[in-house]
């Protein structure tokens, strides 16, 4: 009589989703984005994505090759990175500088540390803060597009959040940003839209909400993270007299809470520590956008919450059942 009995390591249940599985969702789910920031910008912005995207993937490729280590740009993973890179930069940002925060985004920061699963922090955010640095000026020539009678025009200008922060000390009233009531700041409307000046992929709120909302449905993403990130920052916006409307639209928040936030490598996994680290994401953008340097703080943010994740993850780990609390 044979013995059925398969003695094997854990996982023992196991799911049909992949690492390529997952990447297709969050790819799928950063499409229309892509054509709405194409059809806001023009076409500079779908060719400023197709060269992120490309360019990860070859970083990753040449570098497996080079290592002589098995290839990983099947799990899509690069394709992922190229595409929030691109969303983090406005359409004006040269080609070449573009390639040079795709190297440090796949080599520098995902790669040298072990690749997909090993990066200390989300390869797009590092990356973005890295370009920022290094190309202030180019990352702030920003296109501002306006609409009237059913033609999108274009001129450079500064983003809704310059705008707000330029003209704080003098404002009376700061709910007048909700309607619009100062200038270079567009209503609700414009801001839900995209029609606002701002990086590729921060602009349109409804596809990137329909992006996140897709993902939290398909359960590749859990809600706990975006929604107290926007919460948090939209509270202590209110407490401070700021329009909190206004900050939740104005920059990449929506942006890094739903896509960048929640990367699963760079944030926590216990429901505890998701809550801290979400928290401290808000209060450090909140703190960064009304008393830094840098009129958006959502990169900064989320990178440094990066680093102290496994420390919120030491912390806030559950006790084994039957165990004895120290």
């Amino acid at each position: 009589m044979s013995k059925n009995l398969w003695i094997a390591p854990a996982p023992h249940v196991k799911d049909k989703a992949s690492t390529g599985s997952i990447m297709l969702c969050v790819t799928a789910a950063l499409l229309p984005t892509l054509f709405a920031s194409t059809y806001i910008f023009g076409f500079r912005a779908l060719l400023l994505t197709l060269v992120c995207v490309a360019s990860c993937v070859i970083f990753e490729y040449l570098y497996r090759v080079l290592t002589k280590q098995s290839n990983t740009i099947l799990d899509f993973s690069a394709v992922v990175t190229g595409l929030l890179l691109a969303y983090n930069l406005p359409s004006t940002f040269p080609i070449w500088m573009a390639m040079i925060g795709c190297f440090v985004a796949i080599v520098v920061v995902k790669q040298l540390f072990g690749g997909i699963g090993q990066n200390f922090a989300n390869p797009a955010i590092a990356a973005r803060v890295v370009l920022l640095v290094s190309f202030s000026k180019d990352m702030a020539n920003f296109v501002i597009p306006t609409f009237k009678d059913g033609v999108i025009t274009r001129v450079v200008g500064a983003t809704p959040l310059a705008s707000i922060n330029a003209q704080m000390p003098t404002l009376a009233d700061h709910s007048e940003l909700m309607f619009g009531g100062v200038e270079g700041v567009p209503d609700i409307f414009m801001m839900l839209f995209g029609i606002r000046g701002g990086s590729l992929g921060e602009t349109c709120a409804i596809t990137l909400l329909i992006g996140g909302i897709y993902l939290i449905c398909k359960k590749i993403i859990s809600p706990i993270i975006p929604l107290t990130y926007i919460g948090t920052v939209f509270v202590l916006s209110w407490l401070l007299g700021v329009n909190p409307v206004q900050q939740v639209l104005a920059g990449g928040l929506i942006l890094g809470a739903f896509f960048m936030a929640t990367d699963y490598t760079t944030s926590p996994v216990t429901k505890k520590g998701k809550y801290i680290y979400a928290v401290g994401c808000g209060l450090l953008t909140v703190l960064i956008r009304l008393f830094g340097n840098y009129v958006e703080g959502v990169s900064f943010a989320i990178l440094l919450m990066n680093i102290v994740t496994p420390l919120i993850d030491r912390y806030t780990k559950t006790r084994p059942f039957g165990g004895i609390a120290k």
